[in-house]
């Protein structure tokens, strides 16, 4: 396969400090993307100049810095709400990640409507921070959780989704791209299909579709979207809750304390506006400003150009590993609507030996459930090897994950 847009990756590996370095005397291979992205020099900049230049507490100081750190930390929030076009930077929460993002939900929303006998819908496929949270709120209300089942072909099962919705169901949530799977499911579908059925709410766990292809909050018309900085290039402590505007004005706060107050007596308190009513305490002010660069970083290339990369470098993948003898690949073995993890196994060898003997390589990749057990519990196996890959990786890249294979194989004897 040609690659045309050598630009992409070629900037890239300029751009980022990290992938100039050698791991064990070796070229340093960075295909673990799907856990953690590496950052290019220009948000590290920009959280050093932040703290070298101007740092100061956001939102409160009258003095030069901290209306300086105010402005450039709520610029970054404009960039958030047009980065996956929402309709109001009202609706664009910080929090810490996505899990704390699902977990606000959870809590604020969920302990105030979630009744004994109500239905919580989720799949088969979710990551624990869709998860977990959804068990113990319907643990503690006495509500179901109910898991949509994906096919043998690692799609979700669309005909069970649309039965499984009923007027009990009143909590939907679903991750928009898999992290083990790969699986890049319908979402705007999902969610038509769940307002036609259903008075339920509607979350969708974007922590691997943001980083990876053009995202529309509006076109997809969930209640809530979340997503992560550190997995687009970001620092890692920052997230982002993107909720419609009147539901997140009906809801009490996550947590209370500093900034999210407008006013304080001896008696009670009174709560601040949107977005700020969910935002207590300090932020991590230089981490956002950082996630500000990152934005800058991918509008520059264009997300639609972001994913046509990766499709190249995974439709380059995928054939290979599926050729080779004794490799399982978990989720769609085609490149419709996948997107760039990739789970495998390599007969009988542990993926966490797997991993090790691609770090004798030079060449990092995951290993272990993905925090996903129920799911490898679904597909009949502990753990999978993750290789995934992002703008900074190149078809080199490729072979030398498909030579790591190919070792296992050789030191295994598969």
């Amino acid at each position: 396969m040609v690659f045309k847009n050598k630009k992409l990756s070629a900037a890239c590996i300029r751009d980022f400090p990290i992938l100039k370095k050698r791991v064990h005397g070796k070229r340093f291979v960075f295909l673990d993307s799907a856990a953690s992205t590496q950052k290019p020099q220009a948000v590290i900049d920009a959280m050093s100049a932040c703290y070298k230049n101007y740092y100061a507490n956001v939102h409160r100081g009258i003095y030069q810095f901290s209306e300086r750190a105010s402005e450039a930390y709520e610029e970054v929030r404009e960039k958030v709400r047009s980065f996956i076009n929402a309709g109001s930077t009202r609706e664009i929460i910080f929090t810490r990640n996505a899990t704390e993002s699902i977990n606000l939900v959870a809590y604020s929303w969920g302990k105030a409507n979630i009744r004994k006998g109500d239905e919580i819908l989720i799949t088969e496929m979710e990551h624990h921070a869709n998860l977990v949270p959804w068990q113990e709120l319907a643990k503690e209300h006495g509500a179901k959780v109910r898991y949509v089942p994906i096919t043998g072909r690692g799609r979700l099962d669309l005909d069970a989704f649309e039965s499984m919705i009923s007027v009990k169901t009143k909590i939907v949530a679903f991750a928009h791209v898999s992290n083990v799977l790969g699986t890049i499911n319908p979402a705007a579908k999902l969610v038509q299909i769940a307002r036609k059925k259903s008075p339920a709410i509607v979350l969708v766990d974007g922590a691997q579709s943001v980083p990876h292809l053009p995202v529309d909050v509006q076109a997809i018309g969930a209640d809530f979207y979340v997503f992560s900085a550190h997995k687009m290039l970001g620092p890692s402590g920052v997230g982002v809750l993107h909720g419609r505007e009147e539901i997140l004005s009906e809801m009490r706060p996550f947590m209370t304390g500093g900034d999210m107050i407008s006013k304080v007596t001896f008696e009670g308190a009174q709560w601040n506006d949107l977005p700020w009513k969910f935002e207590a305490g300090t932020p991590d002010i230089a981490g956002v400003i950082g996630f500000g660069a990152a934005l800058d970083y991918l509008s520059a290339f264009g997300m639609k150009t972001v994913q046509a990369y990766e499709e190249k470098l995974t439709a380059r993948a995928l054939p290979a590993l599926l050729a080779i003898p004794g490799v399982e690949v978990y989720g769609p073995k085609e490149t419709r609507d996948r997107s760039s993890a990739i789970a495998f196994s390599v007969g009988d060898a542990h993926p966490h030996d797997i991993a090790s003997i691609f770090d004798e390589e030079g060449i990092a990749i995951r290993a272990g459930d993905h925090c996903a057990q129920p799911l490898h519990e679904k597909l009949g196996v502990p753990a999978t090897a993750r290789a995934s890959f992002y703008l900074y990786n190149t078809p080199a890249d490729i072979e030398a994950l498909i030579r790591g294979v190919y070792k296992v194989k050789k030191i295994f004897r598969v």
